[in-house]
């Protein structure tokens, strides 16, 4: 074990940055980066061993500071007006899921304290990985990736009461006690919650009041990790979690006009610490327990993404929504999640919860979150076959396109993505009479190109056989605006290696992805963050008086020399 703290330090920075690096670039959680550093530097594996107790120490403070900035997220008053929708489905998902993962795990001859927990860790989904695999795939906006983002966020908010259950089931085993000790909990959290709630109406508001008046990011941010700690600690002091009092804090904050500032102002300290977090729990993960557990775990994934995917599509349908979007729902939110982590590791800490179960539970989740990506790429596909349709059933009705007009394209241009971008690429194209085909893979952007007369076809931009479809032999441009740089860097190098001699140019945020893109063999990438940067400069500069054809060869001359003057720690010129 290594035992000089600077060395633990290094080693763990060095550890953590690397792997996330990694992992950004292969598009893949960084939760999961995390993990696998625990699970290299930890006492289960070959190699360096890091001193767990002192990391475990900062890494609750992650939670703490996580569970304040869900509170800032969900005052009271948000939390009513959510209580129709999000609020009934997230909880009666969270409520029922625990319940039958929780007999099933009773069943299998788990204690019911364990059992509980079990249900408990298995009920949460993970936003993190919901959110990028949705936003990859452009479904982000979609009915079922709205929905589904918006019930794993609000779970977050449900592990709240589970936050003080958990402990106290390591107390003891007899039910009258445990009832009794339950009792206690909750009359205290209630406590608890009308000290904050009170303190926080009368105080919070003054006090961040007076430190904004100070005009100092320093103090604030001071400030905001003092206000989370004091709840923390008041709600420790009750015997409760610190991670609940956060929460309460969070919650009264979140209904300031600081609400902004604070999570801002936090957020550094609660990413880096959660990181931590994620990192100690890669640490209990035993390589060598697995040829004993490993049928439990993949039995324990699968009742996790089959239980959650049964569970959810009826609730969600009842809601009102049609069969596919529910099972689209469903299939998202069946994935474990990072609260799940949270709350196996109170049990942890609490006696609640170790050995085979507790291992065989971290692998399950860390399958479901490893098989997730591949369940939400292909959540359509399931939800049709599962729902015995062909097609969705509010599909937009497209008017035919005659084949002639794509296959008597010539020197036209292929916009690939009819989003708000690409839109206006095509009206510019349309009003100089230039002939185009733009591919977009959702309907209703399809359905909209084609109520205003351009030429707008359903397809993969992805997809190898679809500029061949374009005719991209004979087009005399590429324009690539999808808003995702991985899928742009990976439709340009297929272009680029299919047809050499084609100009394509492409839509980048920031001038690294238009690096990426440059490399990829794009003949030009605009960063979007940039363009409008020095349109606003110029916009500026004529309104005091600059001529704008000054401004305009100002604005080239920048472009001309690769954005070199605006760069980032470039010198003013």
């Amino acid at each position: 074990m290594i035992e000089q703290p600077l060395v633990q330090l290094l080693l763990l920075l060095g550890a953590a940055v690397g792997a996330v690096t990694a992992f950004h670039r292969l598009n893949i959680p960084p939760v999961l980066g995390y993990l696998l550093v625990g699970v290299v530097l930890g006492p289960y594996t070959p190699g360096p061993v890091l001193e767990g107790n002192q990391l475990w120490l900062l890494a609750e403070y992650g939670i703490v500071f996580l569970l304040f900035t869900i509170g800032l997220s969900y005052s009271l008053p948000q939390l009513q007006a959510l209580r129709h929708t999000v609020l009934v489905l997230g909880t009666a998902q969270v409520v029922l899921t625990t319940a039958v993962v929780g007999l099933l795990a009773w069943l299998a001859g788990l204690s019911p304290a364990v059992s509980f927990v079990v249900g408990a860790v298995f009920a949460q989904s993970s936003t993190t990985v919901i959110s990028r695999q949705l936003t990859e795939q452009n479904e982000e906006h979609t009915a079922h990736g709205r929905l589904a983002v918006a019930m794993s966020v609000f779970q977050d908010v449900t592990t709240v009461p589970l936050i003080v259950i958990i402990p106290v089931l390591g107390q003891t085993t007899d039910a009258g006690a445990l009832a009794a000790s339950l009792g206690g909990a909750v009359a205290k959290a209630a406590l608890a919650f009308f000290i904050v709630f009170f303190a926080g109406r009368a105080l919070l508001r003054p006090f961040f009041h007076a430190i904004a008046a100070r005009r100092s990011s320093e103090l604030f941010t001071l400030a905001a990790i003092f206000v989370s700690l004091a709840a923390a600690s008041i709600t420790s002091n009750f015997g409760l979690s610190m991670a609940f009092g956060a929460f309460l804090a969070g919650m009264m904050l979140g209904e300031t006009e600081f609400r902004h500032q604070i999570e801002s102002a936090i957020r550094p300290f609660r990413d880096a610490l959660l990181g931590l977090f994620f990192i100690g729990i890669g640490m209990l993960f035993q390589l060598s327990a697995l040829p004993d557990i490993w049928h439990l775990a993949l039995a324990g994934a699968v009742v996790l993404l089959v239980v959650k995917t049964l569970l959810v599509a009826p609730i969600v349908r009842w809601s009102g929504v049609d069969p596919v979007t529910a099972w689209r729902s469903a299939l998202v939110l069946a994935v474990g999640g990072e609260f799940g982590f949270a709350l196996l590791a109170i049990a942890h800490t609490s006696g609640v919860v170790g050995g085979r179960a507790e291992q065989a539970v971290l692998t399950a989740v860390l399958l479901s979150m490893v098989l997730a990506p591949f369940l939400i790429r292909y959540n359509r596909t399931i939800a049709l076959w599962v729902s015995g349709r062909k097609e969705e059933a509010d599909r937009p009705v497209l008017p035919a396109v005659d084949p002639a007009v794509v296959t008597a394209l010539k020197d036209h241009v292929i916009i690939c993505g009819y989003g708000r971008v690409g839109h206006a690429v095509a009206a510019l194209l349309a009003n100089k009479g230039v002939p185009f085909v733009a591919y977009d893979g959702d309907l209703a952007r399809v359905a909209q190109g084609r109520a205003v007369g351009h030429l707008v076809l359903y397809g993969d931009v992805s997809d190898p056989g679809l500029f061949a479809a374009g005719h991209a032999e004979r087009a005399a441009l590429v324009v690539v605006t999808i808003n995702h740089t991985a899928t742009a860097v990976r439709i340009v190098s297929l272009l680029r290696s299919e047809y050499p001699h084609l100009p394509i140019i492409a839509r980048a945020w920031d001038l690294e992805g238009s690096s990426r893109l440059l490399d990829a063999g794009a003949t030009e990438a605009y960063p979007e963050a940039i363009e409008a940067s020095l349109r606003l400069g110029a916009a500026a500069l004529e309104m005091i008086g600059a001529s704008p054809e000054h401004v305009d060869r100002l604005v080239q001359s920048v472009r001309d020399v690769d954005y070199e003057p605006v760069r980032e720690g470039s010198p003013t010129e």
